[in-house]
């Protein structure tokens, strides 16, 4: 195939959706997986609107399915001689006090958003360093350079993501394969109303405070977010950059909250997030 090939993760509604298809209106073709094969139509659907569907083909794929995986990477590497793109899209968010989560709940969150972004990768990462040639995107939050309280479990993971990005990124330089992090701040996607879901207004008088500060927080975040455009015009400005960089925060507030981290000492950030919890 003579096009350039893209693998993203997680492609039936948010970033992933959107990306498929403005990269599909781009020439790039898109391998979507989606874990859900009822949204396939919905893709395919977009995909005809724009004139692209011969760009796209669309393959079920949760990403914490590794005999699913095993199928879906002897399929692409049976058909498509390379993967010059692969962006790791796929993740969730799990909120709630840690006292009252469970240790599967921290589980089943890193087997999304870490353990499948390693699983994916290490299955396409044979080729690519063969080929010497690609980007891997992954992406990740401004929630993996703060621990806002109540998302422990989703900060954890997105912490992890980082420093599994950056290590990796290291690994990959000397064949030419650049890995890069989107640090998102907060877009209209679906994963807003998702982790609404999860947060238990219905605690103990004690933490009713940081609840109603992470709850608060999030009907903000989610009724204020912005256009999740500017995330898929990034990704496509990375996946044409010759030699992208590692760190891409982006968002309303990004850059200044990690800037401000970085000048603070803790014990103000303390003050000032004990502040917005006493008002909540």
């Amino acid at each position: 195939m003579s096009k350039k090939v893209a693998f993203i993760t997680g492609a039936s509604s948010g970033f992933g959706f959107l990306t498929a298809i403005e990269l599909a209106k781009a020439g790039i073709f898109v391998i979507a997986t989606i874990r859900n094969v009822h949204a396939k139509d919905l893709l395919l659907t977009e995909a005809r609107k724009h004139n692209v569907e011969e760009n796209i083909e669309v393959l079920q794929l949760d990403v914490t399915n590794h005999q699913q995986l095993e199928h879906v990477k002897d399929h692409v590497l049976s058909i498509y001689t390379s993967i010059d793109y692969l962006i790791n899209n796929a993740g969730y968010s799990v909120g709630g006090l840690a006292e009252d989560l469970s240790v599967e709940d921290y589980k089943q969150q890193f087997e999304t958003n870490l353990f499948g972004v390693i699983a994916v990768t290490k299955a396409f990462l044979p080729l690519m360093r063969k080929q010497r040639r690609g980007k891997i995107i992954n992406i990740g939050s401004i929630s993996g350079s703060f621990g806002f309280p109540g998302l422990t479990p989703y900060v954890s993971s997105k912490f992890a993501l980082k420093g599994y990005s950056e290590a990796l990124r290291l690994e990959l330089l000397p064949f030419h394969v650049y890995v890069s992090l989107i640090e998102a701040g907060s877009y209209k996607t679906n994963i807003w109303n998702k982790g609404l879901k999860g947060i238990n207004l219905n605690v103990d008088d004690d933490y009713k405070p940081i609840m109603e500060m992470a709850y608060n927080g999030s009907i903000y975040a989610r009724d204020n977010s912005e256009d999740p455009m500017e995330v898929v015009q990034l990704i496509k400005k990375i996946i044409f950059t010759p030699k992208p960089a590692l760190y891409y925060p982006v968002g309303k507030g990004v850059k200044k909250m990690q800037f401000l981290k970085k000048i603070l000492p803790w014990s103000i950030i303390e003050k000032i997030v004990r502040k917005k919890i006493k008002k909540a």
